[in-house]
């Protein structure tokens, strides 16, 4: 049904590669524990060693905001990717700090915490704080078994939103002065400008959102095909809500991960992938409760945590088919399954360790 097959052909055997190194794979790898750790470690480690050196070269640019895109290159091409992929590694560093005994580790590990939300504050990400207040949020509903309760809530409750935005042409209310859509250098500056949507990257975002919204009425069953949002998009865009970097050179896509799948996957392609997050959560929860081995334990609300936070960022970015987010989406799946499975038998000693 794609409108490109070409490009989504070449979408599904990205896909397919995606899921044999971060899915099939680690299910084999990781039934040894000391394996599962192993890769925790290069995880956390790499990426703080990445954190430290972007630090100390946006220290010489003043850690001006204008200046971060620059300081964390070559590793992540923007200061999104790199915020979402930073706040995703923190939860790691709480089951460290979890399964710590000596008092040593714990201190090293604290103060590893606070420079990480040092430049998680520093990213200028404004989608990645709020996926670290997500996380934080999530540990409390799955000890009090209401995660799947709150993400199904949270569901109807968007739809209803979405609905309302719809209804009356309720958007245009939005709709932004293209001569006054401002890219900020200051930050301060930056996020006033997000409060009265008077922000480049905010008012883009209404102008591509919008466009996908009508996309869907158009194809809503299956979609324009994976990959073809870019060359479809502009026929459904409104110019009451155009900006000055419409023209979009960086053929980027709708900012929006679930708007995105509804627009080249359809309706159904969208639910399939509410209904893996759904399970995946429910499964977080459901074995941080069944399981008494600490060392899974926390693996488990670790997981939880970490997908709560690549869902928030996904409601502003598209990340799940970067190398970087994507990866993490696809190995909190494998190591869900590979908890459960090295559980089943905790009490009859048939765990592989």
């Amino acid at each position: 049904f794609s409108t490109q097959s070409i490009v989504s052909i070449k979408y599904l055997l990205a896909k397919s590669w995606y899921i044999g190194a971060f899915v099939i794979a680690p299910l084999i790898v990781f039934r040894q524990k000391q394996n599962l750790k192993y890769a925790a470690l290069v995880i956390a480690s790499s990426m703080f060693l990445v954190i430290i050196i972007a630090l100390i070269r946006h220290w010489g640019m003043g850690f001006r905001f204008i200046e971060i895109n620059e300081a964390i290159a070559p590793f992540f091409r923007n200061h999104v990717t790199y915020a979402a992929m930073l706040v995703c590694t923190i939860p790691l560093f709480f089951a460290f700090y979890k399964l710590s005994k000596p008092r040593k580790w714990r201190v090293l590990i604290s103060i590893a915490v606070l420079i990480m939300l040092v430049a998680l504050f520093l990213s200028y990400s404004r989608g990645a704080w709020l996926a670290l207040v997500a996380g934080l949020v999530t540990y409390r509903l799955i000890r009090k078994k209401i995660l799947l309760t709150t993400y199904i809530l949270g569901i109807i409750g968007l739809l209803g939103l979405l609905f309302w935005i719809k209804s009356d042409d309720n958007y245009l209310r939005f709709a932004n002065n293209y001569n006054k859509t401002i890219y900020h250098a200051d930050f301060r500056q930056h996020l006033v400008a997000t409060y009265k949507l008077k922000d480049i990257s905010t008012a883009e975002r209404f102008y591509r959102w919008i466009a996908g919204i009508r996309m869907i009425k158009d194809n809503s069953l299956t979609g324009y095909g994976p990959n073809t949002f870019y060359d479809q998009y502009k026929t459904y865009a409104i110019p009451a809500f155009r900006t000055w970097v419409s023209n979009n050179p960086d053929h980027s896509t709708v900012h929006n991960y679930f708007l995105l799948l509804a627009t080249e996957q359809g309706i159904p392609g969208l639910i399939f992938f509410l209904a893996l997050l759904g399970g995946m959560l429910y499964y977080a929860q459901q074995l941080y409760h069944r399981i008494r081995d600490v060392y899974y334990k926390t693996i488990a609300i670790t997981i939880g945590a970490i997908l709560a936070m690549i869902i928030t960022v996904n409601f502003l970015s598209d990340l799940i088919e970067t190398d970087k987010i994507g990866s993490i989406f696809f190995l909190c799946l494998s190591i869900l399954i590979v908890t459960d499975i090295n559980t089943r038998h905790e009490f009859s000693n048939k765990e592989i360790d």
